[in-house]
């Protein structure tokens, strides 16, 4: 059974802000883990959430094991993300 990806508006807004080509990159890496999010997202050490790479880019995200959701709440590119995480 597939998950769902549920975008948080911050997450949305970074997205339109980014190139195209890198925008789609996201979306089609965040869609192939709809099958299985465990595979492609890992834990962040001493936090609740998770992390996807893709290229220089960094997606964040809560994995719903019960809702069998993966919400993204921040992506940005690696220099910045865990500094907006608060790490």
């Amino acid at each position: 059974m597939t998950y769902e990806i549920v975008y948080d508006e911050k997450a949305i807004e970074t997205l339109e802000g980014l190139p195209k080509e890198t925008r789609k990159r996201i979306f089609d890496k965040c869609s192939s883990a709809k099958e299985n999010p465990h595979r492609f997202f890992k834990r962040l050490e001493g936090r609740e959430d998770y992390r996807l790479k893709v290229g220089d880019y960094r997606v964040i995200a809560n994995i719903d094991d019960n809702l069998r959701q993966v919400g993204v709440t921040l992506i940005d590119h690696r220099k910045r993300v865990y500094k907006r995480l608060g790490r």
